[in-house]
């Protein structure tokens, strides 16, 4: 069999596969950040992965980075969440929810006028952000006093709270690409001197404490957790990215998680390194990889057991059936980048089926 068809115990939750669907910001929310109908179809339609890892979506008000993302802080969201997960669950699939705050990429054109905020009043220097009065530079974030970091973690924790409401398998916490969490975790973009900087624990300390107030609410079992150690989107760097997270990934074994989600590279390819192999050597839980895999170059490395499963992005979105190309070796849709971040269901519901060119 396909290592990659093989099914996946995660910690008492059984996986059809292991072939995983990485969290994909598509902006197809309907106002408040609420998901609705067309939402609720794109993800049954790719019920048959082993797990869907639903976006990025806010934890708490006024941290909007993308406009049209959902959140996953009002009941009207929680309904709406309700209505995806009951129809990902009519058709057998497994679905956790990426607990997330955008930190730094956060713009106040987005958020009525709210600053952004970060562990440092450091700003994204090389990209631009999407508003309603078109693509401007990031602000300049306001650094979080301690109270407020407080209250960060208390956000995360009812955010757990309500994605077990909404009826999700489990929670993603984000910790990756440059938003607030991968910004306390990495020296480029924190310069604290408080008992959040500085030093590797001090980095990693809100991280901790949010798998802590989030493993309160879900049993760690069900918590997972992306990570990026080399990918400079969002203006990120880290000056020893294989220390760190391999120090960090020893650390993680404490907390027993369902699983650590790894991007193993850089989406502008101006970072490089193994960052996997080391992480395999310290981390004892299911480890789940990332960013640029064919269909038998995952196979090969679940069967060699350099990894556990396989998180597919851009192939899911445009494979709703992607799961099912894999087993009869199928060729793939082509994905349109111009419709992934566009309203509507055009490039995003509308790719087809593999029984639909038979």
């Amino acid at each position: 069999m396909n290592p990659l068809l093989k099914p996946l115990d995660l910690g008492g939750l059984p996986l059809h596969n292991r072939i995983v669907m990485a969290p994909l910001t598509r902006c197809r929310a309907d106002a408040g950040h609420t998901p609705g109908a067309l939402m609720k179809e794109y993800y049954a339609q790719r019920a048959s992965a082993g797990l869907i890892i639903a976006e990025a979506t806010m934890v708490i008000e006024g941290t909007s980075a993308f406009s049209t993302e959902p959140g996953i802080y009002s009941q009207e969201q929680v309904k709406g969440w309700q209505a995806v997960t009951d129809a990902v669950h009519a058709k057998g699939g497994r679905m956790f929810l990426q607990l997330w705050h955008g930190g730094r990429a956060c713009h106040p054109l987005l958020n009525d006028g709210k600053e952004a905020v970060a562990p440092s009043a450091m700003r994204i220097r090389n990209d631009e952000v999407h508003t309603p009065e078109g693509k401007q530079p990031y602000t300049i974030p306001r650094a979080l006093s301690l109270d407020e970091i407080a209250l960060i973690v208390e956000g995360f924790r009812q955010a757990a709270v309500n994605a077990k409401e909404a009826g999700f398998d489990g929670v993603e916490v984000h910790g990756a690409n440059g938003y607030l969490i991968d910004e306390f975790l990495r020296d480029g973009s924190n310069h604290r001197t408080d008992s959040y900087g500085g030093p590797v624990e001090n980095r990693a300390r809100l991280l901790f404490e949010v798998l802590e107030a989030v493993c309160s609410v879900w049993e760690s079992h069900h918590v997972g957790l992306r990570l990026s150690p080399l990918n400079s989107y969002n203006d990120m760097q880290e000056s020893h990215p294989v220390e760190l997270y391999s120090w960090l990934a020893e650390e993680l074994n404490r907390f027993e998680l369902g699983y650590l989600h790894v991007m193993r590279a850089d989406f502008f390819d101006l970072q490089h390194g193994d960052v996997l192999t080391p992480i395999r050597e310290v981390y004892n839980g299911i480890l789940i990889a990332n960013m640029g895999y064919t269909s038998e170059e995952a196979a090969k490395v679940i069967k060699a057991k350099e990894v556990d499963a396989v998180a597919f992005g851009t192939s899911f979105l445009a494979n709703p059936d992607l799961v099912e190309r894999i087993k009869v070796s199928a060729p793939l849709n082509e994905a349109d980048p111009d419709t992934f971040y566009s309203p509507g269901p055009k490039g995003y519901t509308d790719y087809p089926f593999l029984s639909a060119n038979e």
